[in-house]
């Protein structure tokens, strides 16, 4: 008698890997893991959209410049300069936006080569011998005494023959030379005061111009002219100055308000705001209205 086998039991696969439990508990099926996460500027995107910031105030608050932190955002670190300062701005636009920074350098150090290896202290320093130099400098001490007396024998020497060569004031023949040309006033003779400096150039009435200096430290500038195009979006370092006019107004974000110094319409408006404050600001021709 031949027993018959089932035409599907041989080539029957399981759907999904499922897991023994006691007996008398239904197998439960294990679901796939997943590994698709996202990627860190899709992560540093998301952030800042949720805490409602755009690219330009993250960029104040960090001093990354606009186009690295689009560049970030997209994944891209190529103008970041490197690793170490990848590391760092993603760092700060973790800070700013609210998420862990640490998390997100582990996942770029895995994705390009992993964590810098740390040196000790010892492999920074030059433990090669000092090479001394056996070459003995000429004594120019005794050259050099010997020289100062010389000269000041010639000069005591020019100064007796002087005296004794003079004719004694007052002898007869031999008028006093005056001091000062007759008729000359002392005020003709004395230096003229020194000027003060030139006052800032004024500004074309039908325009506006705004200067700024950066005093004491550096600060982001970012700067609009009237039809919203971003003319410089730089670190302005100090000492530094930058000089806009636009028919209509200029718009300016300063990330240090208080190391900018600023002069619109060759008025001088002092500094911007204080020390680490973010200051958003708009000037036209019209400005400042008073003062």
């Amino acid at each position: 008698m031949t027993i018959g086998k089932s035409p599907d039991r041989g080539n029957r696969r399981p759907s999904a890997r499922t897991s023994r439990n006691a007996p008398g508990q239904p197998e439960q099926t294990a679901e796939p893991l997943t590994t698709d996460l996202p990627s860190i500027g899709r992560i540093l995107t998301v952030a800042r959209i949720d805490a409602g910031l755009t690219v330009d105030q993250v960029s104040s608050s960090t001093r990354v410049r606009v186009p690295i932190v689009h560049d970030i955002e997209q994944d891209d670190f190529s103008r970041c300069g490197g690793d170490f300062y990848a590391r760092g701005h993603i760092r700060a636009l973790a800070r700013a936006v609210g998420v862990d920074g640490d998390e997100l350098v582990a996942r770029y150090d895995a994705a390009h080569g992993g964590a810098p290896a740390g040196r000790r202290p010892a492999q920074l320093l030059d433990t090669a011998p000092i090479k001394v130099k056996d070459h003995r400098r000429p004594n120019w001490t005794t050259p050099m005494v010997v020289a100062i007396v010389a000269v000041v024998a010639l000069i005591g020497f020019n100064l007796v023959s002087g005296n004794s060569a003079a004719p004694a004031p007052g002898t007869a023949g031999e008028p006093l030379a005056s001091a000062r040309p007759s008729g000359a006033s002392p005020s003709a003779q004395l230096p003229a005061p020194t000027q003060s400096l030139a006052p800032i150039a004024a500004a074309p009435a039908d325009k506006v111009t705004v200067k700024l200096v950066a005093e004491k430290a550096a600060s982001w500038v970012s700067a609009k002219d009237g039809k919203g195009k971003t003319i410089f979006a730089n670190n302005l370092e100090n000492g530094q100055d930058q000089t806009f006019t636009d028919a209509k107004q200029i718009t300016l974000v300063l990330g240090n308000a208080g190391a900018v110094h600023v002069y619109v319409n060759g008025k001088d408006l002092g500094p911007a705001g204080a020390d680490g404050q973010v200051v958003h600001v708009t000037y036209t021709p019209g400005d400042p209205q008073a003062g």
